[in-house]
């Protein structure tokens, strides 16, 4: 995992311009604490951060492949290739050698021999850039599901891309400027893919890549969701599931540095840290080490999404004791969540304000992710199991199932009501979220593969998965990937596996639902490696404190500013707060907002 930077420019020579691209490398020295490395050519300028986790003497990076002296191809990437072992056996069949171990070279050799058609033989999370000498050309892929993320930002003679948007910020020549636009995407609840926050900016959309020369630019899709016949029975799904999941878990587990899991005890993480025990046994390499997270005082869970559930430490220990994990609970507290530099991290690690439904979750999971990185470099998450396997409310009840609307946004996973109060009426007339929503919802469900002669139950279960695959995922990813990538640690997604995604979603609502509950099919394969208490566990969503002092402090912090800060102009002149309102969303996200402004702007026509 690491942080990567590039400027492409067909009309001017780059060769001087090393204090650019290294300073939007350096944006990102958080993504990459171990190395960093800038390349230039006539026209090209590639940055790097690295974070070592396979080959960690071999790996540097920009790398160059080269012939006869002769520079053939340069690549600047992020992210990890599962399957590079076996690339790199097929590459040397086929007359390639190479100088390292490291994934980074297989891809690069990979590119030499089949040009972009490399990422159709990919298995793993990855964003980079290729610039190939021989054509002049450069190649911006994105992975298939948008673990790794990549923006780019055009310009008159070329582009800048970087894995963050901060990193084209840095360039001299772009401002740090959101118009009506980006705020509506800011406040809507929804990733719209290909959308940047900042204008002029846009984000690589997930399976698609993007072929820049000196002509014109233009972008590829290479992968997408198809809708299938599932030609196995229940009994064959259920198989297929458990043969994929424990293929890919041991695959994740892929490291020349410590690895562990985040363990919560639902079922999702369950599931990754057995098989990931598992695997390590057979390879002698055992025990797994796993993390949970607790707070002093209690938790609070999603209430508001039906997803409270029940406290995660007496499970996450159950689990542990059960496969012989080595385990360790990280209790954190309300003052170092309200404290200035962990507010002020987020917006910065995010490039955009946190808070929304998920409350003190942004600054929680830093600090969960920071305690884990003085232990191990790389861990295993369980995001979207969920999605996958019709975990969430909203695929069972019909009230939330049926409404023309995002799912989640049904199910109040939103941030507007909590802000109906603070921001200026005038404002929110303006910014029409409401409208903003039902345009990117119609555009997400056009986007959805059919199957002829589906039910309306069917076609609707596959409507649902398609969106929390490609609009409600992406939050979490995004989410995840900034604040671990912040502590320098590398989160890898098992169930994002692109052969699970293609696998589940064509498998038929009768049988993701045969017994009644959620994740079905999940619970079948994979009951044996559980205590039955984990795995009939009901969802718990990702827990926050339950501390009333924190929400005292917020509401003092807001009073605080609101009268002489950044967020002043936006807000309603007769803000009126009492006790339990307004809630925690809205003030997070406004604080947040206050400290993001000092660096950014807001312009409205």
């Amino acid at each position: 995992m690491c942080g990567i930077a590039g400027w492409v420019d067909f009309r001017r020579d780059l060769r001087a311009e090393g204090p650019t691209v290294s300073a939007m490398a350096t944006t990102m020295a958080s993504r990459g604490p171990d190395a960093d490395g800038v390349w230039l050519d006539t026209h090209v300028g590639f940055g790097h951060r690295r974070l070592s986790i396979i080959d960690l003497t071999g790996g540097r990076q920009p790398m160059t492949a080269e012939d006869r002296g002769r520079a053939l191809a340069t690549i600047t990437y992020s992210g990890e290739i599962y399957n590079y072992r076996e690339l790199r056996v097929e590459l040397a069949g086929l007359g390639h050698r190479f100088r390292t171990d490291s994934d980074t070279e297989v891809l690069l050799r990979g590119y030499l021999q089949w040009g972009a058609d490399v990422v159709h033989k990919l298995n793993g999370m990855f964003a980079f850039g290729i610039w190939d000498s021989r054509t002049e050309e450069l190649l911006l892929i994105r992975d298939r599901l948008g673990i790794k993320p990549l923006y780019y930002y055009p310009t008159a003679d070329g582009l800048l891309f970087g894995s963050e948007q901060k990193a084209i910020l840095a360039h001299p020549e772009v401002s740090p400027v959101v118009d009506p636009d980006g705020l509506r995407e800011m406040l809507a609840s929804v990733k719209n893919p290909e959308h940047a926050l900042f204008r002029g900016m846009y984000e690589l959309r997930p399976g698609h890549l993007l072929r820049a020369n000196r002509g014109s630019s233009r972008i590829e899709r290479y992968w997408s969701l198809q809708a299938d016949d599932h030609p196995d029975d229940l009994a064959t799904t259920i198989h297929t599931v458990r043969d994929l999941l424990a293929d890919i878990v041991d695959r994740h587990l892929v490291a020349d540095v410590p690895v562990c899991t985040l363990l919560s005890g639902g079922l999702d993480s369950s599931i990754v840290t057995a098989l990931a025990a598992r695997s390590l046994a057979a390879s002698g390499t055992g025990p797994i080490r796993s993390f949970a997270v607790d707070f002093e005082g209690g938790f609070t869970g999603g209430a508001q999404t039906g997803m409270h559930g029940s406290p995660d430490a007496p499970f996450a220990d159950e689990l542990a004791r059960h496969i012989g994990a080595d385990h360790t609970r990280l209790l954190l507290n309300s003052a170092e969540l309200g404290e200035d530099w962990v507010r002020a991290l987020v917006p910065h690690a995010l490039d955009s304000p946190g808070g929304a439904a998920f409350g003190d979750g942004f600054a929680s999971l830093y600090l969960l992710f920071h305690a884990v990185r003085q232990r191990s470099t790389v861990a295993l998450s369980g995001e979207a199991a969920d999605e996958l396997f019709a975990g969430y409310p909203w695929f069972h009840a019909p009230q939330l199932r049926d409404a023309d609307t995002f799912p989640w946004i049904a199910a109040q996973f939103d941030l507007m009501p909590a802000l109906s109060g603070l921001l200026d009426p005038g404002l929110i007339a303006d910014l029409d979220i409401d409208t903003y929503r039902a345009d990117s919802y119609a555009s997400a469900l056009a986007e959805v593969p059919t199957l002829p002669g589906e039910s309306p139950l069917e076609r609707r279960i596959r409507e649902l998965t398609y969106l929390n695959i490609t609009r409600f995922v992406p939050i979490l990813l995004d989410r995840k990937d900034r604040m671990s990538m912040a502590t320098g640690l590398e989160v890898r997604v098992p169930f994002c596996d692109h052969r699970l995604v293609e696998y589940a979603f064509n498998v038929p609502w009768a049988m993701k639902s045969f017994d009644g509950r959620e994740k079905s099919v999940l619970r079948a394969a994979t009951q044996d490696l559980l205590p039955s208490s984990i795995a009939q566990r009901k969802k718990s969503s990702y827990p926050t404190t339950n501390d009333a002092g924190y929400d005292s402090a917020l509401r003092e912090e807001f009073v605080r500013r609101s009268s002489d800060s950044r967020i002043a102009p936006l807000l309603r002149s007769d803000i009126q707060l009492s006790d339990g309102w307004p809630t925690r969303g809205g003030l997070e996200f406004l604080l947040q907002l206050d400290t993001w402004l000092k660096t950014h702007s807001l312009v409205f026509p």
